[in-house]
């Protein structure tokens, strides 16, 4: 194919609002009951109209799917479940035409098993030295490596029958890559620009803080450090290496880093590294005012230093939904706990969270909206024998996986599976077409309608600074520019500031004109 003009990096990452698209079931365009390319562009409508700047695709690329598709086995092939390469071309042109830019999704640390590099390194012929393979431990080489754990649980171990053990982080299925190999390190080089020469304008960075590792692999318990292979120097490197390949294109990157280190986290963000990265205390705060306001202060802090913008998200594919986990009478964020434990107020819940999407739309910085947020979709549980996600299996059953936020989206309510297409690859909850797009569309009060709203007003909120405003306890107000937006997290009504126009509200006012507890306002100054 022709290569299309380069994406320009006009700074529209810095407060954009990026809807995350979750393929397999965000719409099912053929009928098969599994979300595709087709389906997503047939809702690009929906989408322009949502008013969203961007969209992140989870990996769509050919996959054995044991992790969801973040186990690749061709990063430049579109897995026939979701379509072929020309419709993702398509897609993204299309999506471009209505304003739209596309981020898709890189899995650097591992492969799937199936990738033809490992298969090669399986079969005895070279390329072991791609990935870490090791002897084992003990009188027999019975024992794994190093006391290194699966973040799904068990050894981060699988032995072969040749005796040999692989480094896996993650499934069995996804052995992990070498990248003090130079091999790999191009192999990556060659895959951005793959994508960034069809029209993809950024990448995100699964498990960005892990690719390298000590080259002795020394356990962890050791207390060594660094940390055997989390935020290792080394790795600055590799995204020095990559700006270089994103700034020909005028692309962009946005890192998933888990760093509790604040310091450690900005060097990721330094002018020569990646663009922007995923700001995970403020999805992890739970609903109090004084920690989301510590969240906010200490996220804007730790990125003035290196002049990168802050990214704001209340939920993702791996997280409970933001209606559930808000409406638990402890809401701070437990991966363990899912969807299960302690029971859920989706009333509550769903208050909370429109309140809660006012205020991360109100923020200075960028806003990731996960798919089927915008309709105040709650976790969903499934039943035993439906659950895909390898973290249930992998945990002995205790952990109910990540499969609850994935269920497919509904989209009319009056089709069979709610309009999502065929029988969903997980089934949807009893009720869920009360959700559907459609419905929420014709109803001004709606989650959907809400969203539409705050994204088409959130430039009232200009690109300037955020200064804090007295307020009560457990209330949030600050000011940009001339807008105003005030949080009641608190149990009683609250005043509003002085303001001369009423932009939105997540819930009406009470009868004296006051602010209800877990309700949010935009006001002009």
């Amino acid at each position: 194919m022709g290569q299309p003009t380069p994406a320009t990096d006009d700074g529209w990452w810095r407060s954009a609002v990026i809807y995350q698209v979750y393929v397999r079931s965000f719409a099912d365009g053929d009928g098969d009951g599994t979300g595709d390319l087709a389906g997503v562009r047939a809702r690009l409508p929906y989408l322009a109209e949502l008013g969203v700047d961007a969209l992140w695709f989870t990996p769509w690329y050919r996959s054995p799917m044991k992790d969801g598709g973040y186990d690749v086995a061709d990063y430049r092939a579109i897995d026939p479940a979701f379509g072929t390469l020309a419709e993702a071309e398509k897609l993204i042109a299309e999506a471009r035409e209505r304003g739209i830019r596309t981020i898709v999704d890189i899995v650097p640390n591992h492969v799937s098993d199936q990738h033809p590099w490992f298969r090669a390194a399986l079969a005895g012929g070279p390329g072991r030295e791609l990935f870490h393979f090791r002897p084992g431990r003990g009188e027999h080489g019975e024992l794994p490596p190093n006391d290194w754990q699966s973040e799904f649980g068990g050894p981060a171990w699988t032995r072969l029958p040749d005796g040999d053990w692989y480094l896996h982080l993650f499934a069995p299925e996804q052995p992990d890559l070498n990248w003090a190999h130079p091999a790999v390190r191009q192999e990556h080089e060659d895959i951005l620009r793959f994508w960034f020469e069809r029209g993809v304008a950024g990448v995100r960075v699964d498990s960005a803080a892990l690719l390298a590792k000590d080259p002795e692999l020394p356990d962890v318990t050791d207390g060594r450090a660094p940390h055997p292979y989390v935020d290792r120097d080394e790795l600055h490197d590799v995204y020095r290496a990559w700006r270089a390949v994103a700034d020909e294109y005028g692309a962009v990157f946005v890192g998933e880093v888990w760093l509790p280190d604040t310091e450690r986290f900005a060097r990721y963000l330094r002018p020569d590294e990646l663009h922007t990265a995923f700001n995970f205390s403020f999805l992890t705060c739970p609903w109090d005012a004084d920690r989301l306001r510590t969240s906010i202060d200490d996220t804007l802090a730790e990125h003035a230093p290196v002049g990168a913008p802050a990214t704001w998200v209340l939920c993702n594919h791996d997280v409970t939904r933001t209606v559930t986990r808000y409406g638990r009478a402890d809401t701070g964020f437990d991966f363990a706990t899912k969807a299960f434990g302690t029971p859920t107020d989706l009333a509550l819940g769903t208050r909370r969270a429109r309140a809660a999407a006012l205020l991360s739309l109100a923020l200075p910085g960028a806003v990731y909206v996960y798919q089927g947020e915008e309709l105040g979709l709650p976790e969903a549980d499934i039943p035993l024998d439906r659950i895909e996600d390898p973290m249930h299996a992998r945990s002995g059953g205790t952990d109910p996986g990540r499969d609850g936020c994935r269920v497919p989206l509904p989209w009319a309510a009056g089709e069979p599976h709610a309009g999502f297409g065929g029988d969903p690859w997980l089934p949807q909850p009893d009720g869920w077409a009360a959700y559907a797009a459609d419905r929420q569309a014709e109803d001004p009060g709606s989650m959907l309608s809400l969203y539409r709203a705050a994204i088409r007003l959130r430039p009232e909120f200009g690109d300037g600074p955020l200064t804090w405003l007295p307020a009560p306890d457990g209330v949030l107000a600050f000011t940009r520019a001339d807008a105003l937006c005030v949080v009641n997290l608190a149990d009683t009504p609250v005043d509003l500031p002085a303001h001369t126009e009423l932009l939105l509200h997540s819930g009406p006012l009470d009868t004296a004109g006051r602010l209800p507890g877990d309700t949010a306002v935009w006001l002009r100054a």
